[in-house]
């Protein structure tokens, strides 16, 4: 999957964002490079270790056999119980060779004195000789043990001062002299830290080049994931039209196409069900106001009907209660359905006004004849800015409800929260006395034409009270919710903005319009 410059309306690739603790890309780098540090520290470690062991075991046995041949040569011919001054120049012969380490000859003199002859004395004697290299060489094997020679050579490596140094001893057959040498492996040693550096660096280089292996494969990979997101983004934030670009063949194109598909699917069934719902907000609204007319008319007649039901026929009377009811019901129905349709439609706007909220709720009380029946606990000059005709609409369908499926006293208390800040709030709640919200309904109290169980009274209403109640809330950027108290009885908790400025324009704005 390549890389391509987006047409207009098309998503684009996403910059390379930070390295998060959790993110892909930092999880390839770290995991890329364990895996050369791990392969490089390996190969360096083993690459060490051989050539220091080469190295070691080259410089050793050449030293030793030279020793070797040099004692033969050298301390072999001397005589038995050699003078310390004949030692003495076969020692410095021996330290003369091109391997360059120092000797120490040891042997006895004709009167029974011991001689060691050190080739330098202020940089190898006796002393320095471990104990245990010397017990070895003086030790004398049995005939049938080995190679059936009495003595050995031995050796061993030891630090002097902190430089590594080769100590070896053999004891000359035939009751000869005994020799020690001491050589130097400060150069060996340097040569091994050079080779040490070099694959360190080695390593770091190794370790540098997988992290921007890494990150090269990271951002080829992530790059088109990344588009896939932001298109995913955008299309849950409902821009139904983001395609990806697709080229290539490989898995992340195919994963591509199947997106697109899906988008175009998604968007098709979307644009049919929007249709669906237009068409069917259109045919409720054309109805209700189609109704509208015939309903005017209906209703005077109707009232008209009233005024004269006391000089009716008592057989005819309740027929005609019956019909002034329910037309007054339908009549309710139709303007409820109209409101709900500007919902649906997103045409409803607030007319917004101070309201002293504690005259609001007297007022609504008042003009629907409920003061008898509801307590209010409000403060009075409490002011906010709202729209009065929705929270006429929302008060009356709370109270209305608590008085209809709740016991009395109604009680509705008013209050504030965060008064004085930016996101003051309008706390209004309204709790009725009854047998409660059974648990089964509450989630469902808010929902169009949905009525309570046969634990409640049957409803007058449309079932659309509660919903348009909400609706009107969420325009002033509120909510309303429902629960029972634990004292018994419903508890219908409204809480509004103070200021609902910011959602709608102003009255005098509104007028100039």
């Amino acid at each position: 999957m390549t890389d391509r410059p987006q047409p207009p309306g098309r998503v684009r690739g996403w910059a390379a964002g930070k390295l998060r603790l959790t993110s892909l890309r930092l999880r390839l780098v770290v995991v890329f490079a364990l895996v050369a540090l791990t392969a490089a520290v390996s190969a360096s470690g083993i690459a060490y270790w051989l050539n220091r062991d080469a190295v070691l075991t080259r410089t050793q046995n050449a030293a030793l056999n030279d020793f070797r041949k040099s004692l033969e040569d050298n301390a072999g011919s001397l005589p038995l119980r050699p003078p310390c001054d004949q030692l003495q120049d076969a020692a410095n012969r021996m330290a003369s060779t091109t391997q360059h380490y120092e000797v120490v000859l040891i042997d006895k003199e004709r009167d029974g004195s011991d001689c060691a002859a050190p080739s330098d004395s202020g940089i190898f004697t006796l002393d320095a000789v471990p104990a245990a290299l010397r017990k070895a060489v003086n030790k004398e094997r049995p005939a049938d043990e080995g190679d059936g020679l009495p003595y050995h050579l031995y050796w061993q490596r030891r630090t002097i001062g902190g430089d590594p140094f080769l100590v070896g001893g053999a004891k000359v057959i035939g009751d000869g002299p005994t020799g020690y040498m001491l050589k130097s492996l400060a150069s060996e040693r340097d040569d091994l830290n050079s080779l040490a550096w070099s694959l360190g660096i080695a390593t770091a280089l190794a370790l540098v080049g997988s992290a921007l292996l890494a990150q090269a494969a990271a951002t080829t990979v992530l790059r088109p994931v990344q588009r896939l997101g932001k298109a995913a983004q955008q299309l849950g934030e409902g821009k139904l039209d983001t395609r990806l670009r697709v080229s290539g063949t490989d898995e992340l194109a195919d994963l591509s196409r199947t997106f697109n598909r899906t988008a175009e699917s998604l968007e098709a069934r979307v644009a049919e069900l929007s249709a669906r719902e237009a068409s069917s907000r259109r045919f409720v609204a054309d109805m209700s106001h189609e109704l509208r007319t015939p309903l005017t008319a209906i209703t005077a007649m109707t009232e008209v009907l009233e005024d004269e039901a006391d000089s009716l026929d008592p057989m005819i009377e309740p027929a005609v209660r019956m019909v002034v009811t329910e037309t007054r019901r339908l009549s309710d129905l139709v303007e409820n359905l109209m409101e709900v349709t500007r919902f649906d439609a997103g045409t409803a706007r607030l007319v917004l006004d101070d309201v002293d909220v504690a005259d609001m709720v007297t007022a609504c009380i008042d003009a629907r004849a409920w003061l008898d029946a509801v307590e209010l606990d409000a403060e009075r000059g409490l002011v906010a800015r709202l729209d009065p005709r929705r929270l006429d609409v929302i008060l009356a369908n709370l109270i209305g409800n608590a008085l209809k499926h709740g016991g009395s006293p109604v009680r509705v208390s008013v209050r504030t929260v965060a008064a004085g800040t930016p996101e003051a709030e309008l706390v209004v709640e309204v709790r009725d006395h009854g047998p409660g919200i059974p648990e089964d309904v509450l989630p469902h109290v808010f929902d169009r034409f949905y009525k309570a169980s046969a634990s409640r009274p049957r409803s007058e209403g449309s079932g659309l009270g509660l919903s348009i109640a909400l609706e009107n809330a969420h325009v002033h950027g509120g909510e309303i919710s429902a629960a029972n108290s634990a004292d018994g009885g419903a508890v219908f908790t409204l809480r509004l903005p103070m200021d609902a400025s910011r959602l709608g324009p102003d009255e005098d704005e509104q007028d100039e319009q």
